[in-house]
């Protein structure tokens, strides 16, 4: 097991520097460029002013040579400044993951204690009018797209009951109820979205694994359906299910960008916004390289949960 997580350790490192090298050289290609957005503020800009700022960022180097320089700060920990707030991104990173994180984990258990127990739900009482509804339901949150929802709980409720979501952060630890009521509207959006195709692969692999002669076995043995189906039958069921939730959190992760943004929560999302618009390089390669990496842990953690859900699997 030691040797299978070192191997997948160091595969993440030519993983992540392929990220970085698109990263960086894919937000050079947007229009317009941070020197411009700079000089817009004032009046009168000439030649000279452009030239003072671009070697004050150190912006007037060659393309490759300003990577490889970035590149050995990241090694040392250092993934630069903010051009702008001459902050830096480490700094930044600090106070937004966690938010990001927060968000993002409370989506997840609303997704999971959606999508698993009414998939096995689903499965139990198939063809029925309660399967057909919960089936309704995962095809309607699969059709509606997330900001637009997201869009429609903030207008909506507001203009018609003069009642609106929570919008001022608060640390959690500082006062966990009013972080709670701010973070739990765009989580439980987040974990909607996230949870129709989990719950309609769980009731796939539900349905498939109750018509294994095992689970016949087990019932022949007169074992109960409650520990029929929780013993014998969810365990192997959840493998698809685990790799698919592994899948959808990069798109989870993704979709907390464009909720922070909606509901004003001060994530890696909304700094990412906000360093788009403002051609923040250093804060937009540092967002990415830090989402790449947790997305590659992600995967390496679905990878190890096979092993516990099914002896047969071993990582060697």
């Amino acid at each position: 097991m030691q040797a299978y997580i070192t191997r997948r350790l160091l595969a993440l490192l030519p993983t992540l520097i392929f990220v970085s090298l698109i990263v960086f050289f894919a937000q050079r290609l947007i229009p317009g460029d941070v020197i411009d957005l700079m000089l817009a503020q004032n009046d009168i800009a000439t030649d000279q002013d452009r030239a003072v700022i671009e070697a004050a960022l150190g912006l007037d180097q060659p393309i490759y040579i300003q990577y490889f320089r970035w590149m050995g700060d990241v090694v040392q920990g250092d993934l630069g400044n903010s051009l702008w707030r001459n902050t830096p991104v480490t700094e930044q990173l600090a106070a937004t993951m966690p938010i990001t994180f927060e968000l993002g984990l409370l989506a997840l258990i609303v997704a999971l204690s959606v999508a698993i127990p009414i998939g096995i739900y689903s499965a139990i009482r198939q063809d029925t009018a309660g399967d057909y509804i919960t089936r309704s339901f995962s095809l309607l949150m699969l059709a509606i797209p997330g900001f637009w929802l997201g869009t429609l709980v903030m207008v909506f409720p507001s203009v018609w009951w003069r009642w609106s979501p929570e919008l001022e952060y608060v640390p959690f630890l500082e006062n966990p109820l009013q972080n709670l009521s701010h973070m739990i509207v765009p989580a439980i959006l987040l974990g909607l979205s996230m949870s129709a195709v989990t719950m309609r692969m769980t009731r796939t692999m539900m349905l498939e694994v109750m018509r294994q002669d095992y689970v016949r076995t087990a019932r022949a043995k007169g074992l109960s359906e409650m520990a029929v189906i929780l013993t014998h039958a969810l365990r192997n069921g959840l493998i698809p299910v685990v790799t698919l939730i592994g899948l959808q959190l990069p798109l989870l992760i993704g979709g907390s960008v464009i909720m922070e943004q909606i509901f004003v929560v001060p994530g890696m999302g909304l700094m990412l916004i906000e360093a788009i618009f403002q051609r923040d390089y250093p804060v937009i390669s540092g967002v990415f390289l830090v989402l790449a990496l947790a997305v590659l842990l992600i995967n390496l953690m679905v990878d190890l949960s096979y092993g516990w859900l099914d002896p047969k699997v071993r990582h060697q």
